[in-house]
Order: structure tokens, then sequence, then C-alpha cells
């Protein structure tokens, strides 16, 4: 209770109010990071946690205390569209620990499927509610790579002079180049002798995250993100828009009064943003109001078939009964198996379930296994097409 209290008096001068995930990511903060514990959605074939910036700002405490790795990504449209693009990318974010939503589109997207994903978390605002914290808080170190040397030195120290328990510890302004180029000894040596806590990139979204996933293991930071122009924004190179803008999703014009350039990849986004409205999202959207009568109980019966182990699963596989997937999924991750999910008698699939389902095959890649899935039927793979995962099914996967 006194660590409850101590916490809330931080959040309160924070101006936080504690989250629905709250209780959730203080047993992440006493335990190992659990990806199934996580309250992940599946958007568009992209995992969005439905968290609050409260409870981001804790889990980077968290990881910072422990040294736990944490790979953060802020998806937005921009990445969405990546990653329907380029499997490498979408791999990426796949492999993200924590998945914030950067982006109104994602909040639209959401309030059309009745996900509880209600408020955007931009990067930016990530590294501001880090900064603004109190002095007692846990004290974390960053290093920041990308932008250009004038400006990554004027972020550094903007940051260092605030009264704060983040502090910039060292910053570089690497090359232009390919992720090779700014992958050599040399470039992450001066990185790995900064002993800082968190490593904040800024090279482009695809560029920052496959040098940020290549480079995993050879980087000591245990916490990582590509925060787009926040170096910018910190240094005051850019200036952010107001925020009735941000708030109603027109950022995007502001960008591009302040940076031309953007005006071919936000028509190029819209563009798509609109064909996955009319393709995906509304027959989602009609296809779960048809779908709403109440759903029956998912029940898991398990055989094991040589090197895999088969779940046979039976029910409504949605939000409804999402314990009871995760407590079977999380034994299953405990069997060093391939796992198959034999889905032939399930007769509903969501967003909650599909975003586990993510979760689940995310650990077993870690360590080496494999999620297969089987029995589907038409309408389940309609669902799985529908909600952008295509790309785990092959033609062996209908029944």
């Amino acid at each position: 209770m006194i660590q409850r209290s101590r916490q809330s008096a931080q959040d309160e001068e924070l101006g936080l109010k504690p989250s629905l995930e709250t209780d959730t990511v203080l047993r992440m903060e006493l335990l190992p990071y659990n990806d199934l514990a996580r309250n992940v959605y599946c958007v568009l074939g992209v995992p969005i946690d439905a968290i609050q910036m409260v409870d981001v700002v804790r889990i980077i405490e968290a990881a910072a205390r422990s040294r736990q790795s944490l790979a953060l990504s802020t998806p937005n449209l921009n990445f969405i569209v990546g990653s329907l693009e380029d499997p490498e990318f979408r791999e990426c974010l796949l492999e993200s620990d924590l998945s914030p939503p950067d982006g109104m589109p994602i909040i639209w997207i959401s309030r059309l499927l009745g996900l509880p994903i209600t408020r955007r978390i931009a990067g930016s605002d990530i590294l501001d509610a880090l900064i603004k914290r109190p002095l007692h808080s846990q004290p974390i170190g960053i290093y920041l790579f990308g932008a250009t040397a004038p400006i990554a030195a004027a972020a550094a120290k903007k940051i260092n002079s605030a009264s704060s328990s983040l502090y910039c510890r060292d910053w570089q302004s690497p090359i232009y180049g390919s992720v090779e180029d700014l992958s050599t000894d040399d470039i992450l040596g001066k990185i790995s002798e900064s002993d800082a806590d968190f490593l904040v990139a800024a090279l482009g979204a695809k560029k920052g995250l496959f040098w940020l996933s290549r480079n995993r293991n050879r980087l000591p930071m245990r916490i990582r993100a590509h925060l787009g122009a926040t170096i910018n924004f910190q240094a005051g190179a850019i200036k952010r828009a107001p925020r009735i803008l941000q708030m109603v999703g027109l950022e995007w014009t502001w960008r591009i009064l302040e940076e031309p350039y953007l005006w071919r990849r936000y028509f190029w986004d819209g563009l798509v943003f609109l064909r996955l409205i009319a393709l995906q999202v509304l027959p989602l959207a009609v296809l779960s109001r048809i779908t709403n009568a109440k759903d029956c109980d998912l029940e898991f019966v398990n055989v094991i078939n040589g090197e895999r182990l088969i779940l046979r699963m039976s029910g409504a596989a949605t939000s409804v009964n999402i314990q009871t997937a995760i407590d079977w999924f999380t034994k299953a991750t405990k069997a060093p198996r391939t796992v198959q999910l034999d889905l032939a008698k399930v007769s509903r699939v969501d967003a909650r379930f599909l975003g586990l389902l993510l979760m689940l095959r995310k650990v077993l890649r870690s360590s080496g296994r494999s999620l297969e899935l089987t029995g589907l039927s038409r309408p389940i793979k309609r669902s799985f097409n529908l909600h952008g995962l295509a790309y785990l099914l092959t033609d062996e996967t209908v029944q």
C-alpha cells in the first residue's frame, strides 16, 4: 500500500490518472516482462497495446530499474502502411515489447471496431512525460542517436537543463548511410561506452527499426526505441503542432507546413488508409455487429504428438474468454515443443484474441519454436484476413 500511495503521488504530480491496466502493470514490475500479460489488440495486422501514458512511464521505469529488455515501438498509420509492404519491417513491429498507439488514425479505427484503445501516445509525448517526472523518480539515462550534430547537441542540452530524473548521457549524429553503415564497431562502441539506460533513435521509421532490430544483441541498452522527430522537437528545430490539431488528427497538416517534403508520405498513407477503411475496417465493424450475440465459453484440449503440442480449441476466442486463452497459452510456452492450434471448432475470433495470438507467436519465436494454425473454417479465415493477418495463413490452414 505504501508503494501504491507513493506512485499515486507521483502520478498526481504528472497530472496522470491511474488506468484500468494499473494492477497489471504493477504485477509486471515485480515479474519478468510477460508478453502474454499485455493488453494487446491486433489492428490491421499490427499489435497495439491498450495502455495509458502513466503505465508506459511505469514500465520504462521498471525496465530501467531491473535492467530488463524493453523494445518500444510507437506505431502510427505510416507503420501500418510499411508493414503491409515490407515483411521485415512488420517483424520489427511484431518483436516489440510495447506498442502504444502513435497516430489518430489508429484511434479512429479502434473506435469503429469498438476497441478500448482511446488515447494516442506519441513518442515525443513519452519523452516529455519522462522529463516531467519528479527528481526522486527512477533515474534514467538516455542516449540520442540521430539528427544533425547541432540539433542533437541542442536536444541534449535542453533535456539536461530540466529539473528531472531523466538526463542525457551522450549523443551521436551518425553519417547518412545504410543500416550496415550505421552498425560499425566504432559507432556501436561509442553508444556502449555511455552506460545509458535508454537508447532513443531517430533515423526514419524503417531504417530506425531495422537498425535497432539488427543490433539488439550488440547494444547494451535494455530500453530501445525509435521516437521519430522527438530529437528535433526537443531541440526546437521543428515545432510541434498545437494541441488542438493533435487531438483532432490534423497534426499532419502542420508537419507538412514545417517539412514540405512530407506531403508525399502523407498523401500516399492517406490513400492506403481510405482503402483499408473501405475494404477491411468497415466490413469488420459490420461483421462484429452482426455476430454480437453472447459469446459461448472457450474450451481447450491438449494433445502431444511427437514434437508438437496440439491445442484443440472450441467456442468463442474473444475478449470475454481471454483469460482462459492466456492461461492455456502460458502453459503451452513452457513445453519445449512447436505449438499447433486447431481452430476447427472455434466459432468466432476478435481483435483481442488475435493480439494475444501475435504475442504467443512472439514468445515461441524468441525460443526458436513456431506457431502453427490448422482447421480454420472459411468464416474464421475471413476474420484473419480482415484483421490483416493473412501472413499467418497458408492454404493448408483452411479446412
